[in-house]
């Protein structure tokens, strides 16, 4: 290679000056690690602790504002991060009401958002939105196979009284009827509620076969325990939200063989050895728990290890065409991540397209069961 100083100093400047140079990426995060969704939050939050500092070649930084899972402050900390520090792509937030508002302002202000909840949006109106998690259908889907498999006909349903609960029963919906499946209660509660007595009494007297718990965190806990204290004997699904330490923590013995459906990272050690995805959630594990502890793994963290591991892969594409920190930039990066291809995450391989801004298949589920205080892969 040649050496800098061997150059004339006008090819200095030009090397210094292209596009591939490096420059700073700024990436703004509005994360809940307190409030309602802190069970979540604070492991989304985690992973950032063990980011490299570059993406993509690139020096990047990380501005992170906390929300409280407050839906109305994660909107106004997207606008700041937007507005203010004038960031390259925006990350959040950790529940689905809140990213949904980061989304909309996203799109609004057209910076890309590579979003680590599910957003209730429709697919027209994600054009500057990249979701890391599983499609709600997706993983609802293996839950319904489960439960027709076992010949349940009926199934009752409670969920968060937001949009959380709302694409959990869509999705579980839109899988039982074709199933011959019959969803027979739609009971919701807040997040905040500490207890759900009147919406369980009222599930148990629909005598369901089965009931699907569309909560998150520590909170699908609360009426998993009130079912079983009011002789509940069915099986109790939950969804790829449930899945962290702190809902067995919370729910004790009450929820053992609460069924599951996650992403792979969560049983590393039981997938193929040939799986692209164990070597990366493997290496992800260590990293994690070599931080936080044997045993800290969980879904949420690798959520956010998975959005940088795609922003990681579409900023050199990117950077061929414009500079960090304009809106040219904003619209390269927003056309690089939706045509990454086999990108191997802790959670699936993602492969986007202008009409799939989440990229994952069937290789992006497993189901998981509450078995001795911990979560299992079922066979």
């Amino acid at each position: 290679m040649t050496p800098l100083r061997s150059l004339p100093a006008f090819a200095i400047a030009a090397m210094l000056s292209s596009p591939a140079a490096a420059q700073e990426i700024t990436v703004g995060l509005t994360m809940g690690a307190t409030g309602p969704g802190a069970s979540l939050g604070i492991h989304y939050k985690n992973a950032f602790q063990l980011m490299p500092k570059t993406v993509g070649g690139q020096p990047v930084k990380f501005i992170i504002l906390e929300d409280g899972t407050d839906a109305t402050i994660a909107a106004k900390n997207a606008r700041k991060l937007i507005t203010e520090d004038r960031v390259d792509v925006i990350m959040g937030s950790v529940s689905v009401p809140s990213t949904t508002q980061v989304a909309q302002i996203a799109t609004e202000t057209k910076v890309p958002h590579i979003a680590l909840s599910p957003v209730a949006l429709p697919p027209d109106k994600r054009e500057w939105v990249f979701t890391v998690p599983q499609p709600t259908e997706l993983m609802m889907s293996a839950v319904v196979e489960h439960m027709k498999a076992r010949g349940v006909k009926t199934v009752g349903y409670i969920g968060f009284s937001d949009t959380w609960g709302d694409l959990v029963y869509n999705a579980t919906e839109k899988h039982a009827g074709p199933a011959g499946i019959k969803i027979v209660t739609n009971e919701r509660y807040a997040r905040a509620d500490t207890s759900v007595t009147g919406q369980v009494l009222k599930v148990i007297a629909a005598n369901p076969d089965a009931v699907v718990v569309g909560g998150s965190g520590t909170g699908g806990a609360l009426p998993h325990i009130g079912l079983v204290e009011r002789g509940f004997k069915g099986q109790i699904y939950h969804n790829h939200g449930t899945v962290n330490r702190e809902f067995i923590k919370v729910g004790g013995k009450a929820v053992e063989g609460a069924i599951a459906p996650t992403g792979p990272l969560i049983v590393t050690e039981d997938l193929p050895a040939a799986n692209p995805i164990k070597a990366v959630s493997s290496d992800f594990i260590k990293r994690y728990e070599t931080t936080f502890g044997e045993g800290s793994r969980n879904a949420f963290a690798g959520y956010s290890w998975d959005g940088f591991l795609l922003l990681d892969a579409a900023v050199p594409q990117a950077m061929k065409k414009a500079k960090p920190g304009t809106p040219e930039f904003r619209q390269a990066l927003r056309d690089a991540l939706e045509n990454v291809k086999n990108v191997v995450g802790t959670h699936g391989v993602y492969t986007m397209t202008p009409n799939d801004h989440t990229g994952l298949d069937n290789r992006a589920r497993v189901l998981v069961r509450v078995d001795a205080g911990n979560w299992r892969l079922m066979n």
